[in-house]
């Protein structure tokens, strides 16, 4: 289907001809070769927010204040001007008017998010599309040398707040918010936060708990399960009733003959924890059938680093179905590290109903690594309802992504290494890619040393970035450059670059970061005129 790049034919290709079943949107997607970025606005008069993201929907872009008090929401409008003149097609200057932010970008409104104590994570927002909810997070200052609490484990810094808020983005109403007090939660690039449909989990890395919410169709936040210490809902009963028969008990005896035992809040292994280590005993013990051999198996792969097994904490967790987790764990120093793929990590399947581990794997592990690279778009775990999210490319979904995953693996020195390098990004961040058509593989090709769907600050570079047709290999179909062609002696402060694409629309925009810790010296608009 379309063997021409003209548009006027494409649209008469397509009302006379039909795609083959389950291909109409991607056939459809095939228009964006015609529809590009052609144009660009470098240093646009724009006001002095933090920019962050457009919703995956494209519906609304999403600003904080610079002093992390305040949420900043603009509505996507496109370009419109008039100008007097035979040739104003082909005329190259736009009206100082065009020129400005609010030309492309309407503000609905601005709200005060953090309170006077707290500050916006302005690394931290979820959408919600089939609400039009947004997520966000506040805390306090970080607190290093935090003192050790009942349940807490050490080396983990505290916040002595964190605030989940709950917005309708459509008008700014605030709807909820869950907090967690002296805690920690990872909120850089969404880590510790991974939202599935109306479900949001949000791992507390200092009491070592996976909170499960549910967002309603009002907007309130309810607990559903919290797993970690308890994995079922009448576990603490339980436990509870059972010590406290077992002191009615005590009783009856020296109360010195145990004065050396341990606490008796510190004396079982968390929920998590036992039913981690039961899988890998009977894992291991499924896999000889002579008792002697069992036995010595045992001692080799399980009670020789039970001690390291006890000592691993939750570090990472993602959905991969309304029912399932993937949770990663390892040690204090994984989390602090940002080296992880050094480091050794333990990935385990969770069922949230019947609270069992259904798989464990290392982080080498090549079976976890082929899973990933054949169902990688499984770990993505996005709605069926998004519009956008389900066509990111992949190296499952597209050939060509394949292919260049597959070259990195040849070229690699060691493939163990790799594998670790690629299972180190598991769990996925939550809402971390662009749905933009332009990342689209199956339709372009650029260098994604310089640019690719996931949201970073990269390197810059005085290069365009040229996004050459995949149907056509040398035909250049656009090219995107940060500063002017003959650019002054500035060009040398240039030292990093950030892109946010519109999901839907041939509209870019592009910041000129002097340091990943300051704000753009410059924002440039690409658009199609």
């Amino acid at each position: 289907m379309f063997k021409t790049n003209n548009v006027a034919s494409r649209i008469f290709e397509r009302q006379i001809r039909t795609p083959a079943p389950g291909t109409s949107v991607h056939s459809a997607r095939r228009f964006y070769e015609n529809l590009v970025p052609s144009f660009t606005i470098y240093d646009v008069e724009c006001p002095d927010h933090s920019f962050f993201k457009f919703t995956d929907d494209g519906q609304y872009f999403v600003c904080f204040s610079r002093n992390r008090q305040d949420l900043i929401v603009y509505r996507p409008t496109w370009l419109s001007f008039s100008c007097k003149g035979e040739d104003c097609d082909n005329n190259q200057e736009l009206p100082p008017q065009a020129k400005r932010f609010e030309s492309f970008f309407t503000q609905l409104y601005v709200k005060p998010l953090a309170s006077c104590n707290e500050l916006i994570c302005k690394d931290f927002f979820l959408y919600m599309e089939s609400n039009q909810y947004g997520i966000f997070a506040t805390s306090t200052a970080q607190i290093q040398d935090a003192r050790g609490t009942d349940g807490a484990i050490l080396g983990v810094p505290s916040f002595e707040k964190i605030t989940i808020h709950i917005f309708r983005l459509e008008d700014g109403f605030k709807l909820d918010e869950k907090v967690f007090h002296n805690d920690c939660v990872n909120l850089t690039h969404n880590m510790g936060a991974f939202l599935y449909d109306d479900l949001l989990a949000v791992v507390s890395l200092r009491y070592q708990t996976i909170h499960i919410l549910q967002i309603r169709d009002s907007g309130n936040l309810v607990d559903v399960r919290a797993i970690g210490a308890y994995c079922r809902e009448d576990d603490e009963l339980f436990l509870n009733s059972s010590s406290q028969l077992a002191g009615n008990r005590g009783d009856l005896v020296d109360n010195g003959t145990n004065h050396d035992q341990p606490n008796s809040n510190n004396s079982f292994l968390s929920g998590i924890k036992q039913r981690l280590l039961s899988f890998i005993f009977r894992e291991i013990w499924s896999e000889e059938t002579d008792q002697t051999q069992r036995v010595q198996c045992l001692k080799k792969k399980f009670y020789f680093h039970f001690q390291d097994y006890v000592d691993l904490v939750i570090l990472k967790v993602q959905f991969l179905d309304r029912h399932h987790l993937l949770i990663k764990f390892g040690s204090v120093d994984v989390g602090a590290s940002r080296n992880t793929d050094q480091l050794p990590a333990f990935f385990a399947v969770y069922n949230m109903e019947t609270t069992e581990i259904v798989a464990f794997y290392q982080n080498a592990a090549d079976e976890l690594y082929l899973l990933f690279e054949r169902f990688c778009d499984h770990f993505h775990a996005t709605s069926i309802n998004s519009m956008y999210m389900n066509f990111i490319s992949s190296h499952s979904n597209n050939i060509h992504a394949l292919e260049q995953l597959k070259s990195m693996k040849n070229k690699a020195t060691s493939v163990s290494q790799f594998v670790k390098k690629m299972l180190s990004s598991l769990p996925l961040n939550c809402q971390s890619m662009s749905p933009s058509p332009y990342f689209d593989q199956s339709l372009f090709r650029f260098d994604e040393k310089l640019i690719s769907a996931t949201d970073r600050p990269r390197q810059s570079t005085d290069h365009p970035i040229r996004f050459i047709s995949r149907r056509q290999p040398n035909i250049l179909k656009f090219k995107i450059k940060t500063g002017p062609e003959f650019g002054g002696a500035d060009g040398r402060s240039k030292k990093y670059s950030h892109f946010l694409f519109h999901p839907a629309w041939p509209l870019a925009l592009s910041f000129i970061q002097p340091s990943l810790f300051l704000p753009p010296s410059a924002v440039n608009i690409h658009f199609r005129r």
